[in-house]
């Protein structure tokens, strides 16, 4: 059984849709949501899907104690759910391959540092671009520069917002990161199996 760990820092739509897409799975569950925020709507989430909640800070995901918590855990994949800090190298090093992130925009570009959330939408519609989409990405120890699993695109339309395109860029998210996340569950199933 692959044990994931989904970290978020927003919404939490994303991690929602992982435990749905998780519940009842021959081959994997979700152990734990954690969360820098603990104002953010991904909290009430995890309250309400009966999902083991990890608040930390900054601190303690620098100094080691969040690597700690996933290991005593036993987290074998760690999936980051609109999480916006970056990742450690210490806890890169310690899953290796085994982070997965979800970035809002076809990367390399519109990626790094405060790309995130409407932040991206706004960047994608001030440079003229014809589409965007999502790229789900392996961590490593800078932001948005792993290699690339896979990414999904759709248009950019006249007279889109950010607003309107995040909307297309949500219904990407939803429809595409839990199938990306069950493949990567089906080959570590098949490596430990």
């Amino acid at each position: 059984m692959v044990r994931i760990g989904i970290l978020a820092s927003g919404n939490g739509s994303n991690a929602q849709r992982l435990v749905e897409h998780f519940t009842g799975h021959p081959h994997a569950e979700v152990v734990l949501i954690g969360s820098d925020r603990p104002q953010a709507h991904v909290v009430q989430r995890a309250w309400d899907m009966g999902v083991p909640l990890y608040l930390f800070n900054g601190a303690l995901l620098r100094t080691g104690a969040v690597l700690r918590e996933l290991q005593g855990q036993q987290v074998d994949l760690l999936v980051l759910a609109g999480f916006l800090r970056l990742i450690p190298a210490e806890l890169v090093k310690a899953f290796p391959e085994r982070i997965i992130n979800l970035h809002p925009a076809l990367l390399p570009k519109f990626g790094g540092r405060g790309m995130f959330g409407q932040h991206v939408h706004q960047a994608v519609l001030a440079a003229g671009e014809k589409e965007s989409g999502i790229t789900i990405h392996y961590v490593d120890e800078r932001y948005d520069e792993g290699e690339h699993i896979a990414q999904f695109r759709c248009p950019v339309l006249p007279g889109d917002t950010a607003t309107t395109l995040a909307e297309r860029i949500h219904d990407l998210e939803h429809a595409h990161f839990p199938q990306v996340v069950e493949e990567i569950v089906r080959r570590s199933s098949a490596v430990v199996g």
